[in-house]
């Protein structure tokens, strides 16, 4: 008996040690919440929802509510000005719109991608994900000696040698939606986009047939359930800790699973096929390959960033393209007057070609401008950050060094203090006489960590849309809605649904 209540005692002590420490901790937590409340609170912003959480219940709000958080923080950056704070638990983020600073901050290589966001991309609940590829790397010689690697197959002379691939897979939607005309089909422009571009990249990039258009692939349903995940990840920091998300997050982690393992196996078997001396494609990944093989090193933490980039590739550059062109087809249905000039352009152009070659992508020069109007209206991939390294001031506001700057082009690109009535589609914005944008306009962002595959979006992009004015009508179906979805990338709700028919 003496045994058991020494033994209750001591538990109960360490139980009241362990909550005093508890009660301690928090208070100094409290403090240092206190601490950076009096540190930040000289920038404007909205107020906080609460002393801990600040202004997240506001943002988690809205995509409860399958809202548009970018449509906030434009409202927020027309109340507060160019430069904005907002709180999340001890963190402070400030939102920046100054054209000048963007320039600053953008164009500098110091000022390096900060943790906060591009260290969530990491991994999905606890499984790799996005690793420390060209997007997520924020050490600068880490990052750049990847770009080094990756530069020489995305620069615009090496994806001309690929515009027959580009041509032969868009063909290829181009049958489909042949069919569905023959037979008086509506189409979900959006679900035709996402299988296209996805099998462009496999093909151009990789020499793989997924053949989407025609077959499922648990390879493009494993790309679907990464990106759904990523908006909980990034956006909710107790998803993961609620039972009933249990399933889904196992969801994700097989997902990101699927995706490495098929990144290992594709580029393990080009390797070998290339020690065989066997023939290969002469696409994207042969040429990594080689320019990795002209490195002084090439370590095991190298391979798993080429695995990383593998994975960034693929999502981003699949999802982003996709509801460009879904959003391009979404505006031209609503503005028939824009539709004729770009149609008629396309057939100056291209006329009755089989084909789009490298000239005639150069000479599509209104296209060009409605592809940028559809990114400046719907910055499908909206915003980016960096860590500020030193104090600086942004229109008369001090941002004191070690702050988390984001730059969102979705927010820029609708303001009417940039852009003339910022909400109308007006492609001439772009016209090759006008204005250029002043650092208001980069959705591919700017300076040294701007998208390495800008050049394959475009080309890609340009190609479908060429060959589908070239070779078909389209008209919207009534009543679908135009509004936009945030799942990470922007995309349009209905899916952009058509009625096809055949030019004569």
């Amino acid at each position: 008996m003496e045994v058991f209540h020494l033994l209750w005692s001591l538990c109960s002590k360490a139980l009241l040690i362990a909550l005093f420490l508890l009660v301690v901790a928090l208070l100094v937590y409290c403090l240092y919440i206190k601490y950076i409340h009096l540190k930040y609170d000289h920038i404007p912003g909205p107020a906080r929802d609460s002393f801990f959480m600040g202004h997240s219940a506001t943002l988690k709000r809205i995509t409860e509510s399958d809202g548009i958080v970018h449509d906030k923080l434009l409202e927020w950056s027309e109340t507060y000005g160019s430069a904005y704070r907002l709180n999340i638990l001890h963190y402070v983020l400030v939102l920046v719109t100054c054209p000048e600073a963007t320039k600053e901050i953008l164009m500098s290589p110091k000022y390096p991608k900060g943790k906060f966001i591009y260290g969530r991309l990491y991994d999905l609940f606890g499984q790799r994900f996005l690793g420390t590829g060209l997007v997520t790397a924020q050490n600068h010689e880490v990052w750049y000696k990847q770009r080094r690697i990756m530069d020489p197959a995305f620069n615009s002379l090496y994806l001309k040698g690929l515009l027959g691939t580009f041509n032969d897979r868009v063909d290829q939607l181009m049958e489909m939606l042949a069919a569905d005309a023959d037979n008086d089909m509506e189409v979900n422009m959006l679900h035709y986009f996402n299988s296209v571009t996805l099998d462009v990249i496999a093909k151009v990039a990789f020499d793989v047939d997924l053949d989407l258009l025609k077959t499922d692939s648990p390879f493009a349903k494993a790309i679907d359930t990464c990106l759904k995940g990523l908006v909980y990840w990034t956006r909710d920091f107790f998803f993961e800790f609620i039972p009933k998300n249990r399933g889904f997050i196992r969801e994700v982690r097989e997902a990101c699973r699927l995706l490495r393992t098929t990144g290992t196996h594709w580029i393990h078997n080009r390797r070998t096929a290339m020690q065989n001396r066997e023939d290969i494609p002469k696409d994207i990944l042969t040429q990594i390959i080689k320019t990795a093989a002209t490195e002084e090193t090439m370590t095991a933490e190298d391979e798993e960033f080429m695995l990383d980039n593998f994975v960034t590739f693929f999502v981003a550059g699949q999802e982003t393209t996709a509801n460009q062109l879904a959003f391009c087809v979404m505006e031209l249905g609503r503005h028939p007057e824009i539709l004729e000039k770009v149609r008629n352009e396309v057939d100056d152009v291209i006329g009755m070609k089989q084909d789009v070659s490298d000239d005639d992508l150069g000479k599509l020069t209104y296209l060009s401008q409605v592809l940028k109007e559809t990114l400046r209206l719907y910055s499908t991939a909206p915003g980016t950050s960096r860590l500020i390294v030193e104090d600086m001031v942004i229109d008369g506001v001090q941002i004191p060094e070690g702050t988390y700057c984001m730059i969102n082009s979705y927010v820029t690109g609708r303001m009417d203090k940039f852009f003339k009535d910022p909400l109308k589609f007006d492609p001439d914005r772009f016209h090759p006489d006008a204005p250029k944008p002043y650092y208001c306009y980069f959705p591919f962002s700017l300076g040294p960590r701007s998208c390495l595959g800008k050049n394959f979006a475009e080309m890609e992009a340009k190609v479908v849309m060429a060959k589908l004015l070239q070779r078909f009508e389209f008209t919207l179906i009534p009543g679908q809605t135009f509004d936009v979805q945030d799942t990470g990338t922007l995309s349009p709700k209905s899916g952009v649904v058509c009625t096809i028919k055949h030019r004569k």
